[in-house]
């Protein structure tokens, strides 16, 4: 491949994940993913602080997209409501990244370091949507419960889309899980006697 044809970010992408798919992640390098694509190391660097990146890149984009959204929810009766909004434009975004998204969380599964750092985006995530919702009126308290709760929402429905067994929609798995955990608060519980 040309070092000129255009997409250069994509086919990086697209390379890493293959070569991450064949050799695994610690196995391979930025030289091999350049070479791969049909760039330079140079020319990764532009995209990618490291190899890693290339897993996460876009992370940014999806925290200010949901917080976004979290702000700009109409009046809601639950601190959930608004993060509930929030989700289904995640969904809307990444539903046509879904080949990507199976890929990418097969490498992560493969490896504990990247897991760990898929745990911490979560985590980062989770505290920019409380801070979204204190700056809707939430209470502190209130806040961090509804963004915890919304997030693990959010990593149950992707982790369900990206079962390549799934055939639904990742808007239709986070409301079904939204319906769950709704009906698992609301149940009642038989109390022994």
């Amino acid at each position: 491949m040309a070092r000129w044809e255009p997409d250069a970010l994509g086919r990086l992408q697209r390379a890493a994940l293959a070569l991450y798919g064949e050799r695994g992640f610690d196995q391979t390098t930025v030289a091999e993913i350049a070479e791969a694509a049909g760039l330079t190391k140079r020319t990764f660097f532009r995209y990618f602080a490291d190899k890693r990146e290339v897993l996460f890149r876009g992370s940014e984009e999806l925290e200010e997209l949901i917080v976004a959204a979290v702000g700009s929810a109409p009046p809601f009766t639950v601190p959930l409501d608004p993060v509930a909004a929030a989700l289904d434009a995640a969904a809307t975004m990444l539903e046509p990244r879904k080949e990507f998204s199976v890929r990418r969380q097969r490498v992560i599964a493969a490896n504990p370091e990247l897991q760990e750092r898929e745990r911490i985006k979560l985590a980062t995530l989770a505290a920019a949507v409380a801070q979204a919702l204190r700056l809707r009126g939430v209470g502190d308290l209130a806040a961090i419960l509804a963004a915890e709760t919304g997030i693990t929402v959010f990593r149950v429905a992707f982790e369900r889309w990206v079962d390549p067994a799934n055939e639904h929609p990742l808007d239709r798995l986070i409301q079904d899980s939204l319906h769950e955990l709704r009906g698992a608060v609301t149940a009642a519980v038989p109390v022994a006697s």
